[in-house]
């Protein structure tokens, strides 16, 4: 019974008058995400909307963002953009180190393939059926250095998003009340006591600051390492160890020891798989 009465009691708290009347919901409610789209059942329909998408907008940049979680699912959807020559033109790829306070604790502890997997995944996926060209990669979860920066452009990303690295500098001192609006610094909470310690003339500075000094670390980074271009940075430059004894570099650990990326996809599930 008391666990009933604080679950509501935070749920008055997340669900204000405010938030509820910018998402036109009725206060202090459950507000479900749906388990799946409405606008769209399949690869094939799923082109199709995205293409209803830029024409509506204008065509201005459409995409779309997923997590990994069953391979043979992103193989149909690239069969579908080959069928359809529709092309999103971005897409987000988000790693299961990844997701919010918001999320069940279930979800961001177990669903998804790791960053660095699913990426080279993608990417292979996307050369293999001819598609790369037409897409541009951008990846999230826990990137936070310039290193990190680097590492996923390796492996194919065109670019990347990072919330945690922002939002150490913003203030979070990870304090795992995400979802109880209770953030003692702030930072994802909806009570004005709490949110009013954000002083933005102080904070927007912090923030300005790390994500400066993480490009130019990035840079640095890459004269140490002699690359003039982004197009430079390879997956054969960065080593892992992959057991006591062995390292093996990216190119070998995630795209095969041939030397290459898959190029066709006459035989790419079982290269894949």
């Amino acid at each position: 019974m008391q666990n009933q009465v604080m679950e509501e009691f935070f749920l008055q708290l997340r669900n204000t008058p405010e938030v509820a009347a910018i998402r036109h919901v009725i206060p202090g409610t459950d507000v479900m995400s749906p388990p799946a789209h409405s606008a769209f059942s399949n690869p094939i329909e799923m082109m199709e909307f995205i293409h209803k998408m830029k024409e509506l907008s204008d065509f201005k940049p459409v995409g779309f963002k997923m997590c990994i979680g069953d391979k043979q699912e992103f193989i149909e959807i690239c069969r579908a953009m080959q069928t359809t020559q529709i092309f999103p033109d971005f897409i987000a790829i988000d790693g299961s180190e990844g997701g919010t306070g918001a999320a069940p604790l279930e979800f961001t502890d177990n669903l998804g393939m790791p960053l660095y997997d699913a990426l080279a995944f993608v990417t292979k996926t996307l050369i293999a059926f001819g598609l790369k060209k037409h897409i541009k990669l951008l990846v999230s979860s826990r990137i936070v250095t310039g290193f990190d920066l680097l590492k996923v452009i390796a492996l194919g990303a065109d670019a990347c998003y990072s919330a945690r690295g922002m939002m150490f500098a913003l203030g979070c001192i990870q304090a795992l009340k995400c979802n109880e609006d209770t953030c003692p610094v702030g930072v994802a909470t909806q009570q004005p006591h709490l949110y009013k310690g954000l002083d933005v003339n102080d904070k927007y500075v912090r923030v300005a600051q790390f994500h400066r000094n993480t490009l130019r670390a990035t840079v640095e980074i890459m004269e140490a390492c002699g690359f003039k271009t982004i197009s430079d940075v390879s997956a054969d430059k960065f080593f892992r160890k992959i057991d006591a004894v062995n390292t093996a570099s990216f190119q070998d650990i995630y795209f095969g020891r041939e030397g290459r990326l898959i190029e066709s996809h006459t035989d790419f599930e079982a290269k894949i798989f």
